[in-house]
């Protein structure tokens, strides 16, 4: 058998069969941009050639990290709301006089689709020097339909102007914009007859997502948007029980959606429901950190019921500055007591598994698209461990 591409002398987290799935002395071989082998370097197919062999001296591969939860598409900062957090102001006071998710619709609104693409590379540009090769991108700070658009658009350009994938999810029903006039249900249904369907036909959005909380969506408005969402063939995902338990958890999995985000309120009927459902829990700790919430996410339910969990960066300009899924794995370990091996397959595995896209990507398994992390490193935990450091020594992106 004839490679294109042979990477030898290595140590592997290939991360299959639910573990970390260590391999010693292993090699992974690409063809036509995918993983045609992993394993043990002695289990290679015998007579096998390559175009061109790499010997990685001993570092350890781990698949491409994927980050399933960003809001990387947005006009400008929100850097004077942090000061006044920092003066004791909190979340909801902000968003209720205006700033938060709102005054970042402005900027928005008013940036060009040019602009917004340069002003999110710089942040896709870290994740990605970091071993990133998959990303999610929301939109959500348009909220009318040539907005949202234009920043659904500006984030698939993203993945043509770097060499990642990218997946997008349409977040309309994000917060309400001003113009609404403090009605929620003409607006969910603007959302779910005007916007949604013209972003489905011009396939913009891979998913949908919504905001079931006190300052955002209810949860009978949420279950409006997700069967919209579904009339489309689009699956759906939900920003839950961070701030209130609304049961968002346990509505996101009766819905079957692909995950259900942040969590801190979920309680154990939600956690067992997503369990029962196969919906993701994705953690975001910079978030918890950011707001310094003290409300934990309900890990020991998850664990109980088996709920996979994931890791994002939830990178945003409000709740989540934050453009490194190394510091995600630190923080989760450290605020959330994650094991590393909960924390590595966080940013691989279940995060492929958040999105829906894991018979593709997450795994070091033959058939999957062949996106690898190469990294300086003397053993796995060191990548949940350091912060403020970067090992990575390669990335590999479909092959090349």
């Amino acid at each position: 058998m004839r490679f294109d591409r042979v990477w030898l002398n290595a140590r592997l987290a290939t991360l299959a069969d639910g573990g970390l799935g260590l391999v010693e002395d292993g090699a992974v071989a690409a063809k036509d941009g995918r993983i045609a082998f992993a394993g043990q370097a002695g289990d290679l197919p015998s007579g096998w050639d390559t175009a061109e062999r790499i010997d990685c001296e001993g570092r350890w591969i781990t698949p491409g990290l994927i980050d399933c939860h960003t809001h990387l598409i947005h006009g400008g900062d929100r850097a004077h709301e942090f000061e006044l957090r920092l003066k004791g102001a909190s979340y909801e006071e902000i968003a209720r006089a205006g700033g938060g998710i709102v005054s970042t619709v402005k900027a928005t609104r008013e940036a060009s689709e040019n602009e917004l693409v340069a002003s999110a590379l710089p942040r896709l540009d870290h994740l990605i020097r970091e071993g990133c090769t998959t990303v999610e991108i929301k939109s959500g700070y348009g909220l009318d339909l040539e907005t949202e658009a234009r920043s659904l658009r500006a984030a698939r350009r993203l993945g043509e102007e770097r060499p990642i994938s990218v997946i997008t999810t349409f977040l309309g029903a994000h917060a309400l914009p001003p113009e609404a006039n403090g009605d929620k249900d003409a607006y969910i249904e603007k959302v779910c007859s005007e916007m949604l369907p013209a972003l489905a036909r011009e396939g913009l959005a891979d998913a949908v997502d919504a905001f079931c909380e006190g300052i955002a969506f209810s949860a009978e408005q949420t279950a409006r948007v997700f069967a919209a969402a579904k009339s489309h063939g689009l699956g759906v995902k939900l920003h839950a029980d961070q701030l209130s338990n609304l049961h968002g958890a346990k509505l996101a999995a009766d819905h079957g959606a692909l995950s259900a985000d942040h969590l801190e309120y979920t309680d154990e009927e939600g956690a067992a429901a997503m369990a029962k459902a196969g919906t993701v829990a994705v953690l975001l700790p910079g978030a918890f950190y950011t707001l310094r919430e003290t409300q934990l996410p309900p890990i020991a339910a998850f664990r109980k019921h088996g709920t996979p969990m994931a890791l994002a960066t939830d990178c945003n300009p409000g709740t989540s500055p934050l453009t490194s899924l190394l510091l995600t794995m630190n923080m989760s370990a450290t605020l959330f007591r994650l094991t590393v091996e909960e924390c590595l397959a966080g940013v691989t595995r279940e995060a492929a598994r958040a999105l829906g896209r894991l018979d593709e990507i997450g795994t070091l398994e033959p058939g999957k698209s062949c996106d690898l992390a190469i990294w300086n490193i003397e053993r796995p935990a060191e990548l949940v461990y350091r912060i403020g450091f970067n090992p990575l020594h390669s990335r590999v992106w479909r092959g090349q």
